[in-house]
C-alpha cells in the first residue's frame, strides 16, 4: 500500500512545499505511470506526483495509480493554495467532497455533485501536529493554523485530505511556510524515522470520531474540540453544505418534526459525509457534533431529527475526549 502526494506545478503553495520534502533524504525519481506527471519514490510506500494542471482537475488519481501499477493506495494527500476574502496568512487542513449538490450542478472547484471522500484519518492529529510546528518556526501568530470545512474535488475514493497556505500571493511563495508544510508530511508519515502520526488503529477506548455539523467555513467550534489530544476528526458539513429549505414555505412548519417535508440536499449531504468517514474510520464511532448556535431552531430540531432516524449519536465535546 502506498501513500500518494500530489502537487502541481502551476501554484507556489503547492509546488514549493513539495520540493522542500523532496530535499530531504531518500527519494529517489520514478517512472509516475501517469501521463504527463513526475514521479519520486520514498521507501516502498510513499510517492510524489508532479503534474501541471490544476490541483482540483485530476480526478480518480488513487484509481489510475493502481491501474498503472498494481500499487493499492491508501492515502492521498494534495498540497494547495488556500484563498479567502480576508487575505489572512493561514496554513490549513480539511477533508474534501461537494456532497450538497445536485447532479448536473457544477462544482465551482472540481468534484462530483453529491460525492463525500473518505475523510484522511490524519486530519485532526496532523492539525495539531501542524499548529507545533508552525509555532516552533515562528510562524504563529502570524499564520492561523486551522481547520476547514468539507469543499471541492478532486474525485477521490481513498482517504483524503488537503494541506493549504494562505491566502494570497505573497504568502503562497513563503518558503517558511512551505517548509513547515515538508517538515509536517515528512514527520506525519514517519519519513526521518520517528513514529507516524495519526495511523488509524480503531482501538475501543479511543475509537470516537467528530462528524462536524453546521457553523462557518472555518469550523471554529468543531476545531475547538478537534485540538484537544487523541481526538479524531471526519467531515466537517458547514451550514452552506446543509441546504434547507426554509419550513414557513413548506408544509412542515417551524417544529419541523417531520423531516420528509423540508425540502434541500442537507440530508443527502449528511449520510454520504456520514458514510464517507465510516469507510475512512473502520471500528470507529462516528458521532455527529453540532455547531448549536449556527442553526435556527427549526433547523436544529429536523436535523436532530434526522440523525435520530439515520441512527447517528449527537455528542457534546466531552463524548470526544
Amino acid at each position: 500500500m502506498v501513500t500518494l502526494i500530489v502537487a502541481t506545478t502551476t501554484d507556489p503553495a503547492s509546488i514549493n512545499p513539495a520540493n522542500a520534502l523532496l530535499a530531504m533524504p531518500g527519494w529517489d525519481p520514478s517512472p509516475s505511470c501517469l501521463q504527463d506527471m513526475k514521479g519520486f519514490a520514498n521507501g516502498g510506500g510513499v510517492r510524489v506526483l508532479l503534474h501541471s494542471r490544476g490541483i482540483v482537475e485530476e480526478d480518480d488519481l488513487d484509481r489510475r495509480w493502481e491501474e498503472a501499477t498494481g500499487e493499492r493506495v491508501d492515502e492521498v494527500i494534495f498540497l494547495s493554495k488556500h484563498t479567502a476574502v480576508s487575505n489572512r496568512p493561514a496554513l490549513t487542513v480539511h477533508p474534501i467532497g461537494i456532497p450538497h449538490l445536485r447532479e448536473g450542478e457544477a462544482g465551482p472547484q472540481g468534484g462530483k455533485p453529491g460525492w463525500a471522500a473518505p475523510p484522511s484519518p490524519r486530519i485532526g492529529p496532523w492539525l495539531r501536529h501542524l499548529k507545533k510546528l508552525a509555532q516552533a518556526h515562528n510562524l504563529v501568530p502570524e499564520f492561523e493554523i486551522t481547520l476547514e470545512g468539507t469543499h471541492h474535488g478532486p474525485v477521490t475514493h481513498t482517504p483524503t485530505m488537503f494541506l493549504e497556505i494562505g491566502s494570497t500571493d505573497e504568502y503562497w511563495k513563503r518558503q517558511d511556510a512551505a517548509q513547515v508544510i515538508a517538515l509536517l508530511v515528512w514527520e506525519g508519515l514517519g519519513l526521518g524515522g520517528g513514529a507516524a502520526v495519526g495511523n488509524w488503529n480503531g482501538e475501543k477506548d479511543k475509537n470516537k470520531v467528530l462528524l462536524g455539523l453546521g457553523g462557518g467555513h472555518y469550523a471554529p467550534r468543531h476545531m475547538d474540540i478537534v485540538l484537544k489530544d487523541g481526538v479524531w476528526v471526519g467531515h466537517l458539513l458547514s451550514g452552506y453544505s446543509l441546504p434547507m429549505e426554509d419550513p414557513n414555505q413548506s408544509k412542515a412548519g417551524t417544529n419541523a418534526k417531520d423531516t420528509k417535508d423540508i425540502g434541500g440536499t442537507w440530508k443527502h449531504s449528511i449520510k454520504a459525509a456520514f458514510e464517507a468517514t465510516q469507510s475512512a474510520f473502520p471500528g470507529g464511532e462516528v458521532i455527529a457534533h453540532l455547531d448549536q448556535k449556527s442553526f435556527k431552531s427549526w433547523q436544529k430540531n429536523a436535523i436532530t431529527a434526522f440523525l435520530g432516524e439515520q441512527n447517528i449519536k449527537i455528542g457534546k465535546p466531552n463524548d470526544f475526549y
